[in-house]
Protein backbone atom coordinates (compact mmCIF):
# COMPACT_ATOMS: atom_id res chain seq x y z
CA UNK A 1 0.00 0.00 0.00
CA UNK A 2 1.35 3.64 -1.04
CA UNK A 3 0.79 6.73 1.35
CA UNK A 4 0.93 10.13 0.13
CA UNK A 5 2.96 12.91 2.06
CA UNK A 6 0.97 15.94 1.34
CA UNK A 7 2.05 19.27 1.96
CA UNK A 8 0.69 20.41 5.24
CA UNK A 9 -1.39 23.45 5.83
CA UNK A 10 0.14 25.12 8.99
CA UNK A 11 -2.14 27.79 8.98
CA UNK A 12 -5.92 29.26 7.94
CA UNK A 13 -3.60 32.16 6.24
CA UNK A 14 -0.53 29.73 4.69
CA UNK A 15 -1.29 28.43 0.75
CA UNK A 16 2.27 27.34 0.93
CA UNK A 17 5.40 25.65 2.42
CA UNK A 18 9.09 25.73 1.57
CA UNK A 19 10.75 22.15 2.36
CA UNK A 20 13.71 22.99 4.52
CA UNK A 21 15.08 19.40 5.02
CA UNK A 22 14.46 15.82 4.79
CA UNK A 23 15.10 13.51 7.70
CA UNK A 24 14.77 10.47 5.64
CA UNK A 25 16.19 9.35 2.50
CA UNK A 26 14.95 7.18 -0.28
CA UNK A 27 14.72 3.30 0.49
CA UNK A 28 15.37 4.26 4.65
CA UNK A 29 12.42 2.85 7.06
CA UNK A 30 10.08 5.03 9.15
CA UNK A 31 8.13 5.02 11.65
CA UNK A 32 4.78 5.82 12.22
CA UNK A 33 5.00 9.69 13.89
CA UNK A 34 9.01 9.75 13.25
CA UNK A 35 9.86 13.32 12.22
CA UNK A 36 9.82 12.51 8.38
CA UNK A 37 10.86 16.29 7.37
CA UNK A 38 11.00 20.10 8.14
CA UNK A 39 9.19 22.30 6.54
CA UNK A 40 9.15 26.59 7.02
CA UNK A 41 6.44 28.54 6.40
CA UNK A 42 7.07 32.49 6.21
CA UNK A 43 5.89 32.64 9.68
CA UNK A 44 7.47 29.55 11.54
CA UNK A 45 9.25 26.34 10.90
CA UNK A 46 7.83 23.32 11.92
CA UNK A 47 9.34 18.98 12.05
CA UNK A 48 6.63 17.26 10.53
CA UNK A 49 5.88 13.30 11.24
CA UNK A 50 5.63 10.59 9.10
CA UNK A 51 1.70 9.67 8.58
CA UNK A 52 2.62 6.39 7.96
CA UNK A 53 5.09 3.62 8.82
CA UNK A 54 6.70 2.01 6.37
CA UNK A 55 9.44 2.48 3.49
CA UNK A 56 10.15 6.03 1.69
CA UNK A 57 9.69 4.78 -1.73
CA UNK A 58 10.02 8.57 -3.60
CA UNK A 59 10.78 12.24 -2.64
CA UNK A 60 9.19 14.53 -4.98
CA UNK A 61 10.48 17.91 -3.52
CA UNK A 62 13.73 18.86 -3.17
CA UNK A 63 15.06 21.20 0.10
CA UNK A 64 13.98 25.34 -0.75
CA UNK A 65 11.26 23.54 -3.05
CA UNK A 66 8.09 26.07 -2.44
CA UNK A 67 4.87 23.79 -3.06
CA UNK A 68 1.18 24.86 -2.56
CA UNK A 69 -0.61 23.35 0.26
CA UNK A 70 -1.88 19.57 0.15
CA UNK A 71 -0.04 19.06 -2.79
CA UNK A 72 2.23 15.34 -3.06
CA UNK A 73 5.21 15.70 -1.45
CA UNK A 74 6.51 12.24 -1.05
CA UNK A 75 5.32 8.59 -1.19
CA UNK A 76 5.75 5.63 1.47
CA UNK A 77 5.60 1.84 0.72
CA UNK A 78 3.47 0.80 4.06
CA UNK A 79 2.95 -2.97 4.64
CA UNK A 80 1.51 -5.17 7.46
CA UNK A 81 4.05 -5.34 9.40
CA UNK A 82 4.79 -1.46 9.79
CA UNK A 83 1.70 0.10 9.30
CA UNK A 84 0.59 -0.20 12.89
CA UNK A 85 0.67 2.92 15.06
CA UNK A 86 1.91 0.72 17.86
CA UNK A 87 6.13 0.62 17.89
CA UNK A 88 7.72 -2.61 17.71
CA UNK A 89 8.84 -2.60 21.61
CA UNK A 90 4.60 -2.11 22.31
CA UNK A 91 3.94 -4.80 20.01
CA UNK A 92 6.64 -7.10 21.68
CA UNK A 93 5.51 -6.11 25.45
CA UNK A 94 1.76 -7.27 24.07
CA UNK A 95 3.21 -10.80 22.38
CA UNK A 96 0.50 -10.01 19.88
CA UNK A 97 1.13 -11.30 16.08
CA UNK A 98 0.89 -8.70 13.81
CA UNK A 99 -1.89 -9.29 11.13
CA UNK A 100 -1.23 -10.00 7.99
CA UNK A 101 -2.72 -7.78 5.34
CA UNK A 102 -2.68 -7.94 1.54
CA UNK A 103 -0.75 -4.71 -0.24
CA UNK A 104 -3.72 -2.70 -2.33
CA UNK A 105 -2.33 -1.17 -5.30
CA UNK A 106 -4.78 1.86 -4.43
CA UNK A 107 -2.71 4.87 -3.17
CA UNK A 108 -3.95 6.24 -0.01
CA UNK A 109 -3.50 9.82 0.85
CA UNK A 110 -2.61 10.87 4.92
CA UNK A 111 -2.85 14.46 5.66
CA UNK A 112 0.46 15.28 7.63
CA UNK A 113 0.02 16.99 11.46
CA UNK A 114 1.60 20.10 11.87
CA UNK A 115 1.87 18.88 15.46
CA UNK A 116 4.50 15.63 15.73
CA UNK A 117 4.33 13.47 18.19
CA UNK A 118 7.16 11.81 19.32
CA UNK A 119 9.24 9.28 16.89
CA UNK A 120 10.63 6.39 19.06
CA UNK A 121 14.30 5.40 19.57
CA UNK A 122 15.39 3.54 22.56
CA UNK A 123 17.39 5.11 25.05
CA UNK A 124 16.86 3.54 28.39
CA UNK A 125 14.37 2.46 30.62
CA UNK A 126 12.32 3.12 33.60
CA UNK A 127 10.91 0.29 36.04
CA UNK A 128 11.69 -2.16 33.82
CA UNK A 129 10.14 -1.21 30.78
CA UNK A 130 11.95 0.25 27.83
CA UNK A 131 11.42 4.00 27.00
CA UNK A 132 11.94 5.22 23.82
CA UNK A 133 13.26 9.07 22.96
CA UNK A 134 12.92 11.02 19.48
CA UNK A 135 16.22 12.06 17.92
CA UNK A 136 15.77 15.84 19.33
CA UNK A 137 15.25 14.54 22.64
CA UNK A 138 18.14 12.38 22.37
CA UNK A 139 20.71 15.04 21.24
CA UNK A 140 19.59 17.80 23.34
CA UNK A 141 20.29 15.27 26.62
CA UNK A 142 24.09 14.61 25.13
CA UNK A 143 24.45 18.27 24.64
CA UNK A 144 23.83 18.76 28.22
CA UNK A 145 25.62 16.11 29.64
CA UNK A 146 22.27 14.22 30.50
CA UNK A 147 22.43 10.83 31.37
CA UNK A 148 20.31 7.66 30.16
CA UNK A 149 19.22 6.99 33.85
CA UNK A 150 18.72 11.13 34.35
CA UNK A 151 16.77 11.30 31.14
CA UNK A 152 14.37 8.44 32.48
CA UNK A 153 13.35 10.13 35.62
CA UNK A 154 11.89 12.75 33.13
CA UNK A 155 8.48 12.72 33.49
CA UNK A 156 7.05 13.20 30.27
CA UNK A 157 3.99 14.85 28.57
CA UNK A 158 3.84 13.22 25.04
CA UNK A 159 1.85 10.35 23.28
CA UNK A 160 2.18 7.31 26.55
CA UNK A 161 4.19 9.41 28.56
CA UNK A 162 7.28 10.26 26.34
CA UNK A 163 9.58 13.19 26.97
CA UNK A 164 8.99 15.71 24.79
CA UNK A 165 11.63 18.52 23.55
CA UNK A 166 9.82 21.07 26.26
CA UNK A 167 10.14 18.45 28.64
CA UNK A 168 13.40 18.43 28.55
CA UNK A 169 14.28 21.65 28.37
CA UNK A 170 11.50 22.90 31.28
CA UNK A 171 13.89 19.78 32.97
CA UNK A 172 17.21 21.41 32.43
CA UNK A 173 15.53 24.97 33.75
CA UNK A 174 15.07 23.53 37.07
CA UNK A 175 18.70 20.97 37.11
CA UNK A 176 20.99 23.65 37.75
CA UNK A 177 22.63 23.24 34.36
CA UNK A 178 21.95 26.63 32.48
CA UNK A 179 21.00 25.01 28.61
CA UNK A 180 21.58 26.66 25.70
CA UNK A 181 18.35 28.92 25.42
CA UNK A 182 16.42 28.45 22.33
CA UNK A 183 14.39 31.34 22.77
CA UNK A 184 15.15 34.90 24.30
CA UNK A 185 12.19 36.14 25.55
CA UNK A 186 11.04 39.88 25.74
CA UNK A 187 9.22 39.43 28.14
CA UNK A 188 11.43 38.85 30.96
CA UNK A 189 13.08 40.87 33.28
CA UNK A 190 16.32 42.71 31.83
CA UNK A 191 18.03 40.88 34.60
CA UNK A 192 17.21 37.35 33.44
CA UNK A 193 18.11 37.22 30.10
CA UNK A 194 21.71 39.15 29.99
CA UNK A 195 23.92 37.35 27.26
CA UNK A 196 26.99 35.66 28.08
CA UNK A 197 30.00 36.98 25.64
CA UNK A 198 31.17 33.37 24.44
CA UNK A 199 34.67 33.26 22.55
CA UNK A 200 33.79 32.48 18.66
CA UNK A 201 36.70 30.97 16.42
CA UNK A 202 37.09 33.51 13.43
CA UNK A 203 37.68 32.58 9.59
CA UNK A 204 37.03 33.85 6.16
CA UNK A 205 33.88 31.96 5.05
CA UNK A 206 30.96 32.53 2.81
CA UNK A 207 27.63 30.98 3.99
CA UNK A 208 23.98 31.39 2.65
CA UNK A 209 21.53 33.03 4.36
CA UNK A 210 19.07 30.49 5.97
CA UNK A 211 15.11 30.88 5.25
CA UNK A 212 14.52 32.24 7.97
CA UNK A 213 17.21 35.12 7.95
CA UNK A 214 16.01 35.81 4.10
CA UNK A 215 12.35 36.17 5.24
CA UNK A 216 13.71 38.49 7.85
CA UNK A 217 15.79 40.32 5.30
CA UNK A 218 12.69 40.67 3.11
CA UNK A 219 10.59 41.91 5.73
CA UNK A 220 12.94 44.36 6.73
CA UNK A 221 13.35 45.85 3.85
CA UNK A 222 10.08 46.05 2.92
CA UNK A 223 9.61 48.06 6.08
CA UNK A 224 12.35 50.36 5.22
CA UNK A 225 11.34 50.82 1.62
CA UNK A 226 7.90 51.38 2.15
CA UNK A 227 7.45 53.41 5.24
CA UNK A 228 8.96 56.81 6.21
CA UNK A 229 10.22 56.24 9.78
CA UNK A 230 10.73 59.01 12.59
CA UNK A 231 11.64 58.10 16.18
CA UNK A 232 11.34 59.85 19.44
CA UNK A 233 13.11 58.99 22.77
CA UNK A 234 11.24 59.69 25.99
CA UNK A 235 12.96 59.34 29.30
CA UNK A 236 10.61 57.09 32.07
CA UNK A 237 10.51 56.57 35.59
CA UNK A 238 9.47 52.97 36.54
CA UNK A 239 10.57 53.62 40.10
CA UNK A 240 6.72 52.61 41.51
CA UNK A 241 6.82 49.30 39.07
CA UNK A 242 9.97 48.69 39.75
CA UNK A 243 9.20 48.27 43.31
CA UNK A 244 5.91 46.37 42.95
CA UNK A 245 7.12 43.94 41.02
CA UNK A 246 10.33 43.29 43.99
CA UNK A 247 7.45 43.34 46.70
CA UNK A 248 4.84 41.11 44.91
CA UNK A 249 6.80 38.66 42.78
CA UNK A 250 7.05 36.00 45.20
CA UNK A 251 3.43 36.02 46.19
CA UNK A 252 2.45 36.20 42.42
CA UNK A 253 4.62 32.92 41.91
CA UNK A 254 3.24 31.37 44.41
CA UNK A 255 -0.76 32.08 43.17
CA UNK A 256 0.24 32.00 39.34
CA UNK A 257 3.08 29.82 39.30
CA UNK A 258 5.01 31.95 37.03
CA UNK A 259 7.12 35.38 37.49
CA UNK A 260 5.69 39.07 37.43
CA UNK A 261 7.86 40.51 35.12
CA UNK A 262 7.94 44.22 34.10
CA UNK A 263 6.56 43.46 29.96
CA UNK A 264 3.27 43.67 30.81
CA UNK A 265 3.13 46.76 32.58
CA UNK A 266 4.66 48.07 28.93
CA UNK A 267 2.29 46.92 26.41
CA UNK A 268 -0.60 48.11 29.29
CA UNK A 269 0.87 51.29 29.05
CA UNK A 270 0.61 50.72 25.22
CA UNK A 271 -2.53 49.75 24.62
CA UNK A 272 -3.76 52.79 27.64
CA UNK A 273 -1.76 54.78 25.10
CA UNK A 274 -3.57 53.93 21.71
CA UNK A 275 -7.13 54.21 22.94
CA UNK A 276 -5.91 57.88 23.98
CA UNK A 277 -4.62 57.82 20.19
CA UNK A 278 -6.43 55.78 17.95
CA UNK A 279 -3.73 56.39 14.80
CA UNK A 280 -1.79 54.58 16.64
CA UNK A 281 -3.46 51.61 15.69
CA UNK A 282 -4.13 52.35 12.44
CA UNK A 283 -2.71 51.01 8.44
CA UNK A 284 -2.72 52.66 5.52
CA UNK A 285 -4.11 51.30 1.83
CA UNK A 286 -2.64 53.49 -0.68
CA UNK A 287 -4.34 56.96 0.46
CA UNK A 288 -6.61 55.31 2.76
CA UNK A 289 -6.07 54.88 6.46
CA UNK A 290 -7.67 51.97 7.81
CA UNK A 291 -8.53 52.52 11.74
CA UNK A 292 -8.88 48.99 14.03
CA UNK A 293 -11.33 48.23 15.85
CA UNK A 294 -9.01 45.69 18.23
CA UNK A 295 -5.62 46.11 19.81
CA UNK A 296 -3.77 43.54 18.37
CA UNK A 297 -0.28 44.07 20.05
CA UNK A 298 2.84 42.05 18.92
CA UNK A 299 5.57 40.89 21.41
CA UNK A 300 8.81 40.97 19.34
CA UNK A 301 11.45 37.75 20.60
CA UNK A 302 14.59 36.77 19.46
CA UNK A 303 15.34 33.53 18.87
CA UNK A 304 18.37 31.13 18.05
CA UNK A 305 17.02 31.77 13.95
CA UNK A 306 16.10 34.96 13.82
CA UNK A 307 13.16 37.71 14.80
CA UNK A 308 9.86 36.35 15.90
CA UNK A 309 6.60 38.44 16.64
CA UNK A 310 3.36 36.81 18.04
CA UNK A 311 0.81 38.60 18.34
CA UNK A 312 -1.66 38.86 21.71
CA UNK A 313 -5.21 39.63 20.28
CA UNK A 314 -7.84 42.38 21.67
CA UNK A 315 -5.58 43.73 24.56
CA UNK A 316 -8.01 46.38 25.11
CA UNK A 317 -10.61 43.06 26.65
CA UNK A 318 -8.10 42.04 28.83
CA UNK A 319 -7.12 43.16 32.17
CA UNK A 320 -3.36 43.09 33.70
CA UNK A 321 -3.75 39.65 34.72
CA UNK A 322 -4.68 38.46 31.65
CA UNK A 323 -1.87 40.00 29.94
CA UNK A 324 0.53 38.44 32.37
CA UNK A 325 -0.78 34.97 31.74
CA UNK A 326 -0.95 35.42 28.40
CA UNK A 327 2.86 36.86 28.18
CA UNK A 328 3.61 33.86 29.79
CA UNK A 329 2.07 31.49 27.80
CA UNK A 330 3.59 32.83 24.83
CA UNK A 331 6.95 32.34 26.64
CA UNK A 332 6.21 28.46 27.30
CA UNK A 333 5.26 27.55 24.26
CA UNK A 334 8.08 29.61 22.19
CA UNK A 335 10.51 27.83 24.02
CA UNK A 336 8.91 24.54 22.74
CA UNK A 337 8.60 26.03 19.67
CA UNK A 338 4.37 25.82 20.16
CA UNK A 339 3.46 28.79 18.47
CA UNK A 340 1.39 28.35 15.57
CA UNK A 341 1.48 30.30 12.44
CA UNK A 342 -1.66 32.29 12.96
CA UNK A 343 -0.43 33.48 16.20
CA UNK A 344 2.27 35.39 14.58
CA UNK A 345 -0.27 37.65 12.20
CA UNK A 346 -2.81 40.22 12.78
CA UNK A 347 -0.92 42.67 14.88
CA UNK A 348 -1.68 46.20 15.07
CA UNK A 349 1.13 47.60 16.83
CA UNK A 350 3.98 46.15 18.20
CA UNK A 351 6.30 46.41 21.29
CA UNK A 352 10.45 45.58 21.19
CA UNK A 353 12.10 45.08 24.85
CA UNK A 354 15.48 45.37 23.65
CA UNK A 355 16.35 46.52 27.30
CA UNK A 356 16.70 42.34 27.93
CA UNK A 357 20.47 42.79 26.51
CA UNK A 358 21.38 46.18 28.50
CA UNK A 359 20.84 48.22 25.89
CA UNK A 360 20.03 51.61 26.68
CA UNK A 361 17.67 52.69 23.86
CA UNK A 362 17.56 51.93 19.90
CA UNK A 363 15.44 52.71 16.80
CA UNK A 364 13.42 49.70 15.77
CA UNK A 365 11.63 49.16 12.38
CA UNK A 366 8.37 49.19 11.83
CA UNK A 367 6.09 45.48 11.59
CA UNK A 368 4.32 46.35 8.55
CA UNK A 369 1.60 47.18 8.31
CA UNK A 370 1.83 48.95 11.31
CA UNK A 371 1.65 52.58 11.87
CA UNK A 372 4.32 52.34 15.31
CA UNK A 373 6.69 50.45 17.27
CA UNK A 374 7.57 50.79 20.52
CA UNK A 375 11.16 50.26 21.83
CA UNK A 376 11.79 49.96 25.65
CA UNK A 377 15.12 49.94 26.98
CA UNK A 378 17.15 48.96 29.88
CA UNK A 379 15.89 49.80 33.18
CA UNK A 380 18.97 51.13 35.29
CA UNK A 381 19.04 53.14 38.54
CA UNK A 382 20.25 56.56 38.11
CA UNK A 383 20.87 59.87 40.11
CA UNK A 384 17.67 62.42 39.05
CA UNK A 385 16.96 65.61 40.10
CA UNK A 386 13.67 66.36 41.66
CA UNK A 387 11.86 69.76 43.30
CA UNK A 388 10.45 68.93 46.84
CA UNK A 389 9.46 71.37 49.17
CA UNK A 390 12.47 72.82 50.17
CA UNK A 391 14.13 72.72 46.36
CA UNK A 392 15.77 70.68 44.48
CA UNK A 393 17.08 67.51 45.12
CA UNK A 394 19.53 64.70 43.71
CA UNK A 395 17.66 61.03 44.53
CA UNK A 396 18.07 57.57 42.82
CA UNK A 397 15.14 56.83 41.08
CA UNK A 398 14.56 53.81 38.13
CA UNK A 399 14.78 54.72 34.74
CA UNK A 400 14.21 53.78 31.23
CA UNK A 401 14.29 55.40 27.61
CA UNK A 402 10.68 54.45 25.46
CA UNK A 403 11.53 55.11 21.84
CA UNK A 404 9.01 55.41 19.19
CA UNK A 405 8.69 54.47 15.84
CA UNK A 406 6.48 56.54 13.40
CA UNK A 407 5.57 56.14 10.03
CA UNK A 408 5.63 59.84 8.87
CA UNK A 409 2.97 59.12 6.20
CA UNK A 410 0.45 58.54 8.56
CA UNK A 411 1.89 59.78 11.76
CA UNK A 412 3.77 63.34 12.33
CA UNK A 413 6.32 64.21 15.57
CA UNK A 414 3.37 65.75 17.36
CA UNK A 415 1.78 62.55 17.09
CA UNK A 416 4.69 60.51 18.70
CA UNK A 417 5.54 63.31 21.09
CA UNK A 418 1.93 63.08 22.71
CA UNK A 419 2.07 59.15 22.41
CA UNK A 420 4.83 58.75 24.38
CA UNK A 421 4.01 61.51 26.65
CA UNK A 422 0.38 59.91 27.81
CA UNK A 423 2.56 56.44 27.76
CA UNK A 424 4.95 57.99 30.40
CA UNK A 425 2.69 59.40 32.41
CA UNK A 426 0.70 56.42 32.99
CA UNK A 427 3.74 53.87 34.09
CA UNK A 428 4.90 56.54 36.28
CA UNK A 429 1.65 57.68 37.49
CA UNK A 430 0.42 54.24 37.62
CA UNK A 431 -0.55 52.59 41.12
CA UNK A 432 0.20 48.82 41.00
CA UNK A 433 -1.50 47.91 43.42
CA UNK A 434 -4.90 48.57 41.82
CA UNK A 435 -4.23 45.83 39.01
CA UNK A 436 -4.01 42.97 40.72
Amino acid sequence: MIADVIMPKLGESITEGTIIQWRKKVGETVEMDEILLEIGTDKVDSEIPSPAAGVVKEILAQPNDVLPVNEVIARIETDAEVATEASPAVEEEKGEETPKVEPSPEPVSAVVSPLPAPAPEAAGSRDGKRIFYTPLVRAIARREGVSVDELASIPGTGRAGRVTKGDILAYLETRGVAPVPPLTVVSQQPATFQPQAVPTAMDDRVEEMDRVRQTISEHMRHSIDTAAHVHLVSECDVTNVVHYVKEHNAAFLLREGFKLTYTPFFILGAVKAIQAHPKFNASLDGTSIIFKKNINVGMAVAMDKGLMVPVIANCEEMNFLGLCRKVNDLVVRGRSSKISPDELQGSTFTVSNFGVFGNSFGMPIINQPNSAILGVGAIKKQPVVRQTPHGDAVVIRSICNLSIGIDHRILDGADGGSYLKTLVTFLEEIDASTLL
